[in-house]
């Protein structure tokens, strides 16, 4: 089996309210393209790592009122890449009704693309 490699970044999330569109990515990598699977869109570097994650409808995908996701003030991503399966780890914490609720997703698919294996993690910066 080929080695696994691995990055380590800051990252940056965001929410659109009216389009219900969550979105995490890595910082200050070089976008090349993207990956769409039903509601779900993977962005892909010039490196093949797996450098972002659009989710639509995503508060119907996550079972979170919309208004929650407007206020995500902690979350890791974790995106691998082995033997052409995709693993994508979301935990984050969302704030509602003054509690912190904390969602741990975990989207798996397989691609076709002969990606090189790879670990992408990003945290909030």
């Amino acid at each position: 089996m080929p080695e696994k490699r691995q990055l380590n970044s800051k990252g940056e999330m965001d929410y659109d309210y009216s389009n219900d569109i969550l979105f995490f990515k890595s910082k200050n990598r070089e976008y090349s393209r993207s990956k769409e699977f039903s509601n779900i869109v993977l962005d892909i570097d010039k490196e093949d790592f797996i450098v972002g994650i659009q989710i639509f409808d995503a508060s119907k995908f996550l079972r979170i009122p919309k208004i929650a996701l407007r206020n995500v003030p902690k979350w890791q991503f974790q995106a691998t890449i082995l033997d052409n399966k995709i693993e994508i780890r979301l935990v984050f914490q969302v704030v509602y009704r003054n509690k912190r609720i904390e969602k741990n997703p975990i989207i798996m698919t397989e691609t076709e693309d002969n990606l090189p294996n790879s670990r992408l993690i990003a945290v909030e910066a």
